[in-house]
């Protein structure tokens, strides 16, 4: 019965059977030469991309260093504030070494460089935040810094640019970390009542307690191509107001149509646009002081 036959099966040539390749022939791409955009998931040539990181699809910033940022917008840089040691209020467990580790692998002393800066002959105070240390986030070290930044700024009468770059308070150091918020804030006001401009460049991500406070308080608020810039997140807010959000929530184009965001700059414009406002400002602040000794008010 042909129930029982014996089934046929293709007989495969081995002469036919692909070699396997050696590995010193195999194609090999070098780690880091592409890069899949957060923001529109293309697939870039890292040296497309050039200095200023920018995803030639939709021109989004890739996150950068607080030191990669400087070389891009500095002429000439003085730091300040670099002996402040983080501390370990809480005891929270692992703490003191995630630190360390951060301070190996970055570079920086913490999440934040402040100092004097030129920008086209435009001096200012700076701050940059680096998410890559800690992700940004605000400890007690870094809430001091940027006080002190406008702190000097007002004694120096010079405006003060702001980079940010967070996650919001550092859960480590609980509420010693919330309390920055109101620290810092007390210091714009004095810098603001001073006549002093405040400039604050919104970067991916720009969360948490550092939205709620100094990130939103700059005079002119700029941001990055879509930069996720917000305070809690997306998930959380849904499930609190029981509403699906649109799709760009939280995107600084988002941002701009709802008048939080003044100006979407992109990254390789920063250093022309930011020069350009400390022009304007310096400027008034001439015309003011001639104004002033003409009239004796």
């Amino acid at each position: 019965m042909g129930l029982f036959k014996k089934r046929r099966y293709i007989k495969i040539n081995p002469s036919h059977v692909t070699p396997e390749v050696p590995v010193e022939k195999k194609t090999i791409v070098p780690d880091g030469m592409w890069e899949k955009c957060p923001s529109c998931h293309a697939a870039i040539y890292t040296k497309q991309m050039g200095q200023e990181k920018i995803c030639t699809a939709c021109g989004y910033g890739f996150r950068i260093g607080a030191l990669e940022r400087l070389t891009l917008i500095a002429d000439a840089f003085e730091v300040w504030d670099t002996d402040l040691e983080t501390q370990d209020p809480l005891g929270y467990p692992g703490y003191q070494e995630k630190v360390a580790k951060n301070k190996e692998m970055t570079g920086l002393d913490e999440a934040v460089v402040t100092g004097k800066i030129k920008i086209q002959n435009q001096e200012c105070v700076v701050g940059i935040m680096d998410s890559r240390f800690i992700m940004g986030s605000m400890s007690a070290v870094v809430g001091e810094k940027i006080t002190r930044a406008f702190e000097k700024a007002t004694e120096l009468k010079l405006p003060v640019v702001m980079f940010t770059a967070s996650g919001g308070a550092r859960m480590q150091e609980g509420i010693m970390s919330l309390m920055q918020m109101a620290k810092i804030s007390g210091a714009v006001k004095v810098h603001s009542d001073a006549g002093l401009l405040y400039i604050t460049v919104l970067t991916d991500p720009t969360t948490g307690g550092v939205t709620a406070s100094f990130g939103m308080q700059g005079d002119i608020i700029l941001a990055e191509p879509q930069s996720m810039i917000g305070f809690a997140g997306r998930r959380v807010i849904e499930q609190t107001i029981r509403q699906e959000l649109p799709k760009d929530f939280q995107k600084a184009e988002f941002l701009l149509d709802h008048g939080f965001v003044d100006a979407i700059v992109p990254r390789n414009e920063l250093k022309a646009t930011l020069a350009q406002l400390l022009a304007y400002h310096n400027q008034g602040k001439r015309e003011v002081s001639h104004e002033t000794k003409k009239t004796g008010k």
